[in-house]
Formats: structure tokens, sequence, C-alpha cells
């Protein structure tokens, strides 16, 4: 009886493990970027939150600086679930659908508050078309304003032309094209080998990027050009979400909300603090030349009426939805 009392106690333990082991889901999360930025410290966190509230249910890997798929590879992996979660810049996508590309028209949302107005009218568009590829955005999180890094001084546009200039999306790419620059597509991961190796001369990001990249050590000028605030937004595999219950899914959706919340407080932050940075590795930060703004904003009308052109009556919608 004791060898029957002991074998059934074995079994009850080994049902409770393995009921144990299949409570707990485990995701993959792909981000381009830095453990240091402030996007990945926000999803580091964010997998904190969901670890503690779901009470060990899901435990999530954050694969930092494109360590599991690189930039343009993310959104199909988590689309065929080779990662469950993945980190996005929406811009990115735009030759794929073009409303995905609505925060990076130059100058159309040229502020966090414009940024934040922009992504209401936006994300329910963006939800609807991300349902339709088996996918969910948690949340989206915008890039400081945008400014022109350049080797060289800049008073006007024609300052760029023939100049080496990185292109991390369709949007930055055209306006190379606008202004007579030679594109070079070069990810986040390469921006200061690039630089360094004179591979590229100018591009136009957020100091958040020039500070992670540390490229004043290479790069002597950098516009404050406000441009635009291109957002990242963290998707999830429907599937893979559907598979968690209920409890660890609204665990998910409250940290991404607060992921959010935080997300963008720490984008303003940034902002300060890698300026601060470029600025004391001997890099002079300035306000655009009149001219070169002008030219810039130009350079955003004829995108704009481009882009509107490919939106069509969906992209005319949202962009009359966010003036009003």
């Amino acid at each position: 009886m004791k060898r029957r009392a002991f074998q059934l106690s074995m079994a009850a333990a080994a049902v409770a493990l393995s009921t144990s082991a299949f409570a707990q889901a485990k995701w993959d999360l792909a981000t381009a970027y830095p453990a240091t930025n402030f996007h990945t410290a926000n999803i580091s966190q964010f997998a904190a939150d969901v670890d503690k509230a779901s009470g060990g249910k899901l435990k999530i890997t954050v694969h930092a600086n494109a360590a599991l798929f690189k930039a343009p590879e993310i959104k199909r992996a988590v689309q065929g679930g080779q990662a469950q979660a993945g980190e996005i810049l929406m811009a990115n996508y735009q030759n794929e659908w073009a409303l995905f590309g609505a925060d990076g028209l130059p100058f159309l949302a040229d502020s966090y508050d414009e940024s934040a107005k922009l992504w209401k009218v936006q994300r329910p568009v963006v939800e609807k078309k991300l349902a339709e590829q088996g996918m969910m955005v948690l949340y989206a999180v915008p890039w400081p304003p945008q400014g022109v890094y350049s080797k060289k001084p800049l008073n006007s546009a024609a300052d760029l032309k023939g100049i080496k200039w990185r292109a991390y999306s369709p949007a930055t790419a055209r306006i190379a094209e606008l202004v007579g620059a030679q594109p070079v597509t070069v990810q986040a991961a390469e921006v200061s080998q690039a630089f360094a190796t004179g591979v590229t001369e100018s591009m136009m990001s957020s100091g958040s990027t020039g500070a992670d990249a540390k490229l004043y050590e290479h790069v002597k000028y950098w516009y404050d050009t406000q441009a635009w605030l291109p957002k990242n937004a963290l998707l999830v595999n429907k599937k893979a979400f559907d598979a968690l219950d209920k409890p660890t899914q609204d665990a998910v959706l409250k940290a991404a909300a607060d992921a959010e919340t935080r997300g963008w407080a720490e984008s303003k932050k940034a902002n300060g603090e890698s300026l601060d940075k470029l600025k004391a590795g001997g890099m002079q930060i300035l306000p655009a030349p009149a001219a070169l703004k002008t030219d810039m904003k130009k350079v955003g009308d004829t995108m704009l009426k481009e882009w509107l052109e490919k939106a069509g009556p969906e992209g005319q919608a949202m962009v009359d939805a966010f003036r009003k």
C-alpha cells in the first residue's frame, strides 16, 4: 500500500508539473535597437510588468539590437510566429501600405501633441490592417523630433545635393531624391560604422539615434528641423495572444497601456538628454536655418501630396480627421 501511495503521489506531482508547464507561456520579442535605448528600456519594463502581473504565467524574452531579427524582418517574423512579439518602426512599411507611413511625413505632425493627435486617428485603421494580417498592436511610442545630421555646415537644401544620405524608410529615401542627395540604406545598428567609414555623410533622425551611435565622434552638426516624430509600434502575433488565458491577456493589455504612457514621457526626456550628450561630445546643436526649414517644408508638401495619391480615400479621411 505504501508503494501504491508513493506511485500515486508521484503521478499527481507529474500531472501538477505538466499542468504548470502548460500554463506558462514563453514569448520572444524582437527589437532592432540597443538595450540602452529608451524604447528598449521601456519594452524591458513592459516584459517585467507582464511577468509580475501574470504571476509568472507569461515570460517575455527581449532580444535587443537586431540580435534575433534585423529591423526589416521583424514584422514578417511576428506575422509568421517565428517571434511572438516585435517592435517595428511603422514608417518603414509605407511601401506595403501607405497609412503605416503617416507619421513619417515631414511637417504633418511636428510636435508631441500633434503626434498624439495623429496616433489617435491612425491607431484604429492600423489595428484593422494588422488584424487582417494576424497581428495586434499593443502600443506605440514616438521617437524625438527629427533633425538633420551633417558632416558639413548646411544653409539650405541645396547644400545636400550629391551628399551620401542615410535612408532607413521609404520617406527618408524620397527626401534624398527630392533634395538631390544619394540615398544609402543603413539600419540603426550600423549607423556608427556607416558614418565612420564614409558610407554616409548626412541623415534625418532624432537626437536619440545619434547619441546611441555616438555620432559626435564622426559628425559635426545637427540641425533641429522638428520635421516629424515617427513611432515604433509593438506588435504581437494574434494566435499567441489568443492562446493566453483571460487574466494573462488582461495583464498584457494593462502593461501595454502603461508602457505607452511611460514611453511618451521617456521620449520627451530622451530628447533633452540625447542632445546634451551630442553637445558634450563636441557636436554643434543648431536651429535649422530659415532657408533649410523652408526647403524641407516644400519637400514635405510634395511628399504629402504623393502620399495621399497612394493612400486614397482612407488616407484622406485620416488626414482630414487629424486636421480637424
